[in-house]
């Protein structure tokens, strides 16, 4: 297979990725500004954000079970073709509920990663997988571009023309993708000759382990994308353009990161770059978590007040170094993914990407939660070091079993040859 051929197939399915990623990410940037406007109580506001979300998590499933069967390629044009009339009804909106029913629909576009993680593995060999799926999930970068390019059409042109707009876009990008990229070579659509049924899918620990480390890695990612505007704008009282700003850098740093995350993932294994990224996410989000505390010291003389709390320039600086982690952790995650099942990408892909997903519809929901049950906003960062705490704990147990039943395997084995000798 010529190398040319690779690079043209992984950079037009970056650029559709690209494209469906700032599709799905849409209501992030027009919601929070149409909430006053419309008056929307927190939770039809959170309801908005997260539709999108839903069905793009959902339809990874059986997106990843037709990737295995039939054409990726063909598959990934038949979705953003799909997505287009529901972007393009968005000037018609009027009311809530239209608008929730049209952001179930453009959500749909959140199943590209699975078809284009798919149809990207068809064309690099094993050794090259990490670095191939981490250049094609630099599509996260996506959201970057509707943080910018929403806001300054709402602005010239009022939010009505963003669905048209992107509507015109995605259909450019489909009609670009189904001409130039090329067609998956001849194995692509070789299914594995016993493949894995969803029971016995289902019953794999280490399929679910999977899928709770990219809830964190990605879904936590795509939760903070949406609720960083919010918790800039209240904790730190800046204005919206400012929070936009500082959320744009976060995403933006994060998805390309991914690029090098997946090179570090096939030169040093993709569990190794996992564990790296546990320890350091660890770390800053215990100091993210910390709220902002007043204490007296009781002096001989006098009293000493002490106030402790993280400022904005800390805040944004913490959350770059997380991000940057994610972006390795998502590249890691799905290197380990293929060197377990490299015939079944798409569909226990699609189902470790729909968790992952689920993380972006879950944990805005349980951010809010926990920040109206304790007070504080920084509650929403201690709930996100439980969530990293029980993935560490598993990968470590995971780890310890696999030593275990690895030294029980070489024991037997020592002892049958021994056996043999007599």
């Amino acid at each position: 297979m010529s190398e040319t051929r690779a690079k043209r197939a992984l950079l037009f399915a970056t650029l559709a990725f690209a494209a469906n990623f700032s599709v799905w990410t849409l209501y992030a940037a027009i919601v929070l500004p149409l909430s006053s406007q419309w008056q929307l109580t927190v939770t039809e506001l959170g309801s908005l954000l997260a539709a999108p979300i839903f069905t793009g998590a959902l339809s990874r499933i059986p997106a990843g079970e037709l990737a295995d069967r039939y054409s990726a390629k063909a598959l990934f044009v038949v979705q953003m073709l799909i997505c287009v009339p529901a972007l393009a009804c968005l000037y018609f909106a009027t009311s809530y509920s239209q608008l929730f029913f049209f952001g179930l629909w453009i959500g749909l576009s959140g199943s590209s990663f699975t078809l284009g993680i798919r149809y990207v593995c068809d064309f690099y060999k094993r050794n090259q997988q990490g670095t191939a799926m981490g250049i094609f999930g630099v599509g996260n970068a996506g959201a970057a571009i509707t943080l910018v390019l929403a806001p300054w059409l709402m602005e010239r042109y009022g939010w009505q023309w963003v669905g048209p707009v992107y509507a015109f876009g995605l259909l450019l990008v489909a009609v670009l993708y189904g001409v130039f990229a090329p067609n998956q070579p001849d194995h692509a659509h070789v299914i594995n000759s016993k493949p894995q049924t969803w029971a016995l899918l289902l019953k794999n620990t280490q399929v679910w382990r999977l899928g709770l480390y990219y809830y964190f890695v990605f879904g936590s990612f795509l939760a903070l994308l949406l609720w960083l505007p919010y918790y800039y704008m209240e904790a730190y009282q800046l204005s919206i353009k400012q929070a936009m700003a500082f959320t744009l850098f976060f995403v933006a740093t994060s998805s390309v990161i991914r690029a090098l995350g997946g090179w570090f993932a096939d030169k040093y294994g993709g569990r190794s770059v996992n564990w790296s990224v546990f320890w350091v996410c660890l770390v800053c989000l215990f100091f993210l978590s910390y709220p902002p505390t007043t204490m007296t010291i009781h002096g001989i003389k006098q009293d000493v007040n002490l106030s402790v709390s993280v400022n904005v320039w800390a805040f944004t600086c913490l959350l770059f170094v997380i991000g940057l982690a994610q972006g390795f952790g998502r590249a890691s995650v799905f290197k380990v993914i293929h060197e377990n099942y490299p015939l079944e990408m798409g569909k226990v892909g699609g189902f470790i990407a729909a968790i992952g997903a689920l993380g972006g519809f879950t944990l805005p929901i349980m951010f809010g939660a926990v920040v109206d049950l304790f007070g504080f906003y920084s509650a929403s960062f201690m709930l996100l070091y439980a969530v990293l705490a029980v993935c560490m704990m598993l990968m470590y147990f995971a780890v310890r079993a696999e030593r275990y039943q690895r030294r029980l395997n070489e024991a037997a084995s020592y002892n049958f040859l021994e056996d043999d000798s007599l």
